[in-house]
């Protein structure tokens, strides 16, 4: 197939190959189904992205693409990409401006049904109590530079030792909340002075509060290990770094963007800027961007620990009945010190998740031990107005994309066009239809994010799971949505 100048091979149905030429190290491989590639992908940039990250000194295998991929800062959104530690390169192209995006997922012991008449009610007190938007502040008090240090040192940590959440929280996110090797000296003082009063705080764009019901379950037995029956009401905590992250990801591109002359580093787009992983400037980089990325699951258990103070105090029940409790979150924008196996043995790599999940199989060793025999939860939420996804990883994860798999649905509309496209459209009436009750900032938030301007997540996860890569668990239906 001849996509965007380049020729795709079928590894098989769902998996196509770009053979190395050029200056490719490696092939490029994109997992999709012809159909997807047909409908948004025939002149798209993404592919050529793919194509250049392929480029990258010590890349390791391939330069891979998740279903949901589309255009980004210097790597696809949705890509995927592991470097030889020793030999290779880390790259905040790689890893995105929203540091630790990701997505955490509550259950409940609660039926929706229990909680429909008053979801007008919820939502309106959720988006009161839970500042969005751009610059938004005010969840708690403004931190000081040196409290922000902390929060950039213990990650989720921070929040429950102040009272915002249990320890039994941290068992149940990706790297228990936090990367040790988080170095807050290399964090600039602008980064730390954005994040003083953004602890807590939702953002703006794709990022969302979500109440939800989980309308069908595909593995019965996995889903009652993490908790999830049907009819079942679940809350879904989308956002990141905020101006934190993205503040350290501007400040590194422009310090790796003077260096790649001096390691005699050549790329076919600057975007790629990038330094040796071993170097002053890849150390200082991850050191920063783990820091953001526990800044970012500071930020999640803290909207986390505030929802479930407006449940309880709205619902008036007790902790017991109510039976909040955090099946998993995972981060999909983030570089790592992973091992994986490579040609027949184990070697050190750094493996960038830009729009991407980690999907670890069963009986891995950083999987909650509750969850070990069955895998590590993946959750994939879709637009405002269809549904979201929990699946598991697999061991075909880890041998053909370094544990990773989709990370959301993929926009195929930009904000602009989507305004365009939402101008003279009641929106809100349109997702009230849909059983959808949204409290936004403004409708311009509404209009870019609306369900049109998404690729159908279905099709996305359908596409890993038929690939063997990440396997259905369970849907879940949005009934009530906060964004800034």
């Amino acid at each position: 197939m001849h996509v965007s100048g380049y020729e795709l091979h079928p590894i098989h149905d769902y998996l196509w190959e770009i053979p190395a030429q050029g200056g490719m190290r490696v092939p490029g491989r994109i997992y999709s189904s012809r159909k997807m590639i047909e409908k948004y992908l025939q002149n798209d940039e993404s592919i050529k992205q793919v194509v250049n990250v392929a480029h990258l000194p010590g890349i390791q295998k391939y330069s891979l693409a998740m279903p949901d991929i589309h255009w980004g800062y210097g790597f696809p959104i949705g890509g995927v990409a592991a470097t030889d530690v020793q030999n290779g390169v880390v790259s905040p192209g790689g890893v995105g401006y929203d540091i630790n995006c990701g997505v955490r997922l509550i259950r409940t012991n609660l039926h929706a049904r229990q909680v429909e008449p008053q979801m007008q009610k919820l939502v309106e007190t959720l988006f009161h109590n839970i500042p969005t938007g751009v610059g938004s502040s005010g969840a708690i008090r403004k931190l000081s530079p040196g409290e922000i240090k902390q929060i950039l040192l213990k990650g989720a940590g921070w929040a429950v030792e102040n009272d915002f959440g249990e320890e039994e929280d941290l068992l149940f996110t990706e790297e228990n909340g936090c990367l040790k090797q988080a170095d807050p000296e290399a964090v600039s003082s602008r980064a730390i002075e954005r994040g003083q009063d953004q602890a807590g705080t939702l953002g703006s764009g794709n990022h969302f509060l979500e109440v939800q019901m989980v309308d069908e379950v595909y593995d019965e037995e996995i889903a009652g290990i993490f908790g999830l029956f049907p009819g079942q009401l679940t809350i879904s905590i989308h956002t990141g770094s905020r101006g934190l992250g993205y503040q350290v990801c501007d400040d590194y591109l422009k310090i790796l963007v003077k260096a790649i002359p001096r390691y005699g580093i050549m790329l076919p787009d600057r975007q790629l800027a990038c330094a040796p992983v071993q170097s002053p400037e890849g150390r200082d980089y991850l050191g920063a961007m783990a820091a953001a990325a526990n800044f970012a699951w500071n930020n999640r258990q803290i909207i986390m620990a505030i929802t479930r103070r407006t449940m309880l105090k709205m619902f008036n029940m007790s902790s017991d009945d109510f039976g909040f409790r955090l099946v998993y979150d995972v981060c999909h924008n983030v570089a790592k010190i992973e091992e994986h196996d490579i040609d027949g043995s184990r070697k050190k790599v750094c493996v960038h998740r830009k729009g991407a999940t980690r999907a670890f199989p069963p009986q891995n060793s950083e999987i909650p031990q509750k969850y070990r025999e069955v895998g590590q939860p993946v959750l994939v939420p879709g637009d405002m107005g269809r549904y979201s996804f929990v699946a598991v990883g697999t061991n075909q994860a880890m041998k053909d994309t370094f544990g990773s798999t989709c990370h959301g649905a993929g926009r195929v509309q930009s904000r602009t066009q989507a305004l365009k496209a939402g101008k003279g459209r009641n929106l809100v009436q349109e997702l009230k239809r849909r059983g959808v009750i949204i409290r936004a900032k403004g409708m311009k938030t509404i209009a870019g994010e609306m369900p049109q301007a998404y690729k159908d997540v279905a099709d996305v996860v359908e596409v890993m799971h038929k690939a063997g890569i990440s396997c259905k668990v369970a849907r879940l239906k949005p009934l009530g949505v906060i964004k800034g």
